[in-house]
């Protein structure tokens, strides 16, 4: 794993686990996967287990927009952040992808 990769997903992390979530930024993860594919065309990129009660997925489109999510053991999805500019190309670089 870069040192990139690694310091973007601590961050990550760090902010789902430091603050929590406005209510708007929470839903049930069917509703948030569905809402993310209808209004920004994004679907699953990449998921990678946090621990053992949370799963963090990224969410991207073709037009570039991205949306993190941290996921828990109840079904529970929340927006830990979004943004536009997405390169994949820098995911195939990396080992294991």
């Amino acid at each position: 794993m870069t040192r990139l990769t690694a310091t973007l997903l601590f961050a990550a992390i760090s902010a789902f686990c430091a603050a929590p979530a406005s209510a708007d930024q929470c839903a049930a993860r069917a509703d948030m996967i569905k809402a993310l594919g209808d209004k920004f065309h994004e679907s699953e990129a990449a998921r990678g287990l946090v621990n053992p009660s949370v799963v963090l997925e990224i969410f991207v489109s073709d037009k570039g927009t991205w949306t993190i999510l941290a996921t828990d053991t109840h079904g529970q999805s929340c927006v830990i952040t979004a943004g536009e500019g997405w390169d994949g190309t820098m995911m195939a670089a990396l080992p294991g992808a």
